[in-house]
């Protein structure tokens, strides 16, 4: 059964004549009904959406469930918060969020509305990927990554329609909607060296991030905050900065992965820790998988702290040649 406060906004908005709040009203209605799994009356719903509207082009279809669309990825979340290691102050905030988007009826009984735009900043491999795909999980919801390629046009006009119908697109869904290096369209408009057209994109993607509701929760991350257009921060109520990790996270990363794949390295975390410094989250990763397909594949005779120490001395090699090369490159 749809929400009330839906069905009073329906019959409101038809009574009167008034177009938008009727849009904006059966575009949460069928936004609830595919959370809740009734694709074919969201379907039906949606068809009568489109008929009220003026013709507009014939878009290529749309395929879902993990495969690749035409303007974004759909993926099943499995990553969750407790995954993670994060700042306090990211996990607190966080956290809000979802309480807020779960108890959204509340807030809405009080005329207040869950924030839904979030910014993450930082160098690269330190999680923003990771943290969009953990607010999806915990929510329930998909998680849509917005394909650049598609999107961004040879013509910038066809720029501005194209993210014009991803906005579309979504509007009727719960999910995390995620940009990654969102500087690549939401650049600083100021910047003599680009032209009037990307300037009109820009002032075009903050208006339809602006209009979409809050059920659709927009997640963007950059690794250049200093590229993003001014009025951007304006837009995101939650901005949040993931840093690399400081030995203490590094220690607790390693600690989760042993529990994780239940089996003790053999060497100290503070140990660890202190011979990985420097390393990014993302290269935690790759390090902790290395060392678990090695012992994996040693089996029945693997001896995981023989393991750890090879593949420790292997990074220690790795990482110093590309320590060279940048100093070589600054020079």
């Amino acid at each position: 059964m749809p929400r009330a406060d839906l069905l009073l906004e329906l019959v409101r908005a038809g009574t009167r004549g008034e177009q938008p709040l009727f849009r904006k009203a059966l575009e949460a209605l069928i936004a609830e009904e595919r959370a809740k799994q009734h694709h074919i009356l969201a379907d039906r719903l949606m068809g009568y959406l489109n008929q009220s509207e003026p013709s507009k082009p014939v878009s290529t279809p749309t395929y879902r469930n993990g495969l690749m669309t035409n303007l974004f990825f759909e993926l099943n979340p499995t990553r969750r918060m407790d995954d993670l290691v994060l700042p306090d102050i990211v996990t607190a905030a966080c956290k809000e969020l979802i309480e807020e988007q779960n108890r959204s009826d509340i807030l809405r009984s009080h005329n207040l509305e869950p924030r839904h735009r979030i910014l993450f900043a930082g160098p690269p491999g330190n999680g923003k990927t990771s943290l969009a795909e953990a607010l999806a999980t915990e929510l329930a919801v998909p998680l849509l990554v917005v394909r650049y390629e598609s999107v961004i046009a040879s013509y910038l006009g066809e720029t501005a329609i194209r993210l014009s119908r991803l906005f579309e697109e979504v509007r009727t869904r719960r999910c995390v909607l995620f940009f990654d290096e969102f500087d690549v369209v939401g650049k600083e408009r100021g910047d003599i060296h680009e032209t009037g057209e990307i300037k009109r994109v820009v002032s075009s993607l903050l208006l339809q991030v602006d209009a979409l509701p809050s059920y659709v929760i927009v997640v963007t991350a950059t690794n250049h905050p200093e590229l993003l257009d001014r009025a951007v921060w304006r837009r995101f109520q939650v901005r949040l900065e993931l840093t690399a990790p400081t030995q203490k996270q590094t220690e607790e990363w390693l600690r989760r992965f042993e529990s994780r794949i239940g089996e003790k390295f053999g060497v100290s975390a503070n140990t660890l820790a202190k011979n990985l410094r420097g390393a990014n989250f993302s290269e935690l990763e790759q390090f902790g998988q290395d060392i678990q397909r090695r012992y994996v594949l040693s089996l029945p005779e693997a001896n995981m702290q023989q393991i750890v120490k090879e593949r420790l001395s292997q990074w220690k090699r790795r990482y110093s040649v590309t320590v060279d090369k940048q100093e070589d490159g600054n020079a």
